[in-house]
């Protein structure tokens, strides 16, 4: 059984939030942690349809059961007005919860401020590099994606299409996410052209018939869904005139390979390439909260188009990511151009895919994929 990175506490005093996409291995993770606790399985279609007509049930049973043990609410926001519950048994009864979800959107919108700070929060990312040593295999990871299922299964194809038309699709639209499920399909096609990229909202809706303005909504669904992040760029103490608009990345490369009919990518090709640096930000995303650091992440490019990938921080870190298995001096322009626009930068960081690393004379750390994990998951690279 692979251990995951993500450490929950061992005996939980207060409650949390456990949240991630689907099929991060949430439920798996939860059983594995609290074989004892009280499980209520919303996915399970008897017990919603329970809960769902009658939420006060939740308070009457459990104020008859013993006091003290945890109780295990799987995708809570398909009752949100479960949150009503759970609230007053936290507030009266002290009794402690494991609210377990893929998406806060819908608990938003049926129930105020998620507890209002009651519950403190935990995300599942897909699998990492660390997790999966000393097997892990980087092509695998690109061409099968980071969710448990799909990286060990020998043909994941099936799996990934099942997984974007029965959940990106489907169960989207019948949660009430989206009114238009052909034109939400639609998008996903154009939306998956852009990962990696800059946000444009014009052309996105262009190519998939919708408003500009839909086209924004349909992104912020895949952000509170937890199938995608925003990249913001790093806009502070500018000399030069730099770009400000977003970038935008999806939670899981798999899906984005099956969405934009990528095929098996091999090292050297360009898509390989944006799979390569979807990586990097999963890697980056998911060691700043299971090591509870919490750095910020944004990108840096000029209005001339030189551009760094990731900034950590406030200037902490900058990482570039190149998939070439030789790097050369145009590789590492941007970096060295950032560097004069912000004489504190210290660390800058090329992640390739060559051999050994090595640093040139000006300090750039030139690292192969590994050894940047490596460094990455033991603290060494980013403090």
């Amino acid at each position: 059984m692979i251990q995951r990175f993500l450490a929950l506490p061992r005996r939980p005093t207060e409650s949390f939030f456990l949240w991630g996409p689907r099929q991060t291995g949430k439920s798996s993770l939860l059983r594995l942690s609290y074989p004892e606790a009280v499980w209520i399985d919303l996915l399970n279609t008897d017990v919603f349809i329970r809960y769902s007509q009658s939420p006060k049930l939740l308070r009457e049973e459990l104020l008859a059961a013993p006091p003290g043990q945890l109780v295990v609410l799987d995708e809570i926001q398909k009752v949100p007005a479960l949150l009503d519950e759970v609230h007053w048994l936290i507030e009266n009864r002290r009794q402690v919860f494991g609210l377990c979800g893929s998406s806060a959107r819908k608990v938003r919108r049926g129930h105020a401020n998620l507890l209002g700070g009651r519950a403190v929060r935990f995300e599942l990312f897909g699998f990492v590099s660390a997790e999966l040593r000393p097997d892990f295999d980087l092509a695998r990871m690109i061409n099968h994606g980071y969710l448990p299922r799909h990286y060990l299964s020998s043909t994941p194809e099936k799996l990934l299409r099942s997984y974007v038309n029965d959940y990106l699709k489907e169960e989207i639209a019948a949660e009430g996410l989206v009114r238009n499920l052909p034109s939400f399909a639609n998008f996903l096609d154009a939306a998956s052209l852009s990962d990696t990229q800059l946000v444009s909202y014009i052309t996105v809706a262009r190519e998939c018939g919708v408003s500009a303005p839909t086209a924004k909504e349909y992104f912020q669904i895949l952000v509170d869904t937890l199938l995608g992040r925003y990249l913001p760029a790093y806009t502070r103490r500018p000399k030069r005139r730099v770009i400000q608009s977003p970038k935008f990345y999806f939670a899981d490369v798999g899906v984005v390979n099956l969405l934009a009919k990528r095929g098996k990518m091999q090292p050297g090709s360009e898509l390989f390439g944006k799979a390569f640096e979807n990586w990097v930000f999963h890697e980056l995303k998911a060691y700043s909260h299971y090591s509870e650091i919490f750095y910020d992440l944004s990108y840096w490019r000029l209005a001339s188009g030189i551009e760094v990938d990731f900034i950590v921080g406030s200037m902490q870190a900058a990482i570039e990511v190149k998939a070439a298995a030789r790097v050369n001096s145009e590789h590492l322009r941007s970096l060295r151009e950032l560097a004069k626009e912000h004489k504190q930068l210290q660390t800058r960081i090329l992640v390739c895919l060559e051999e050994r690393p090595r640093r040139t004379e000006d300090g750039i750390d030139i690292l192969p994929a590994s050894r940047f994990a490596e460094l990455l998951w033991s603290g060494r690279l980013v403090q």
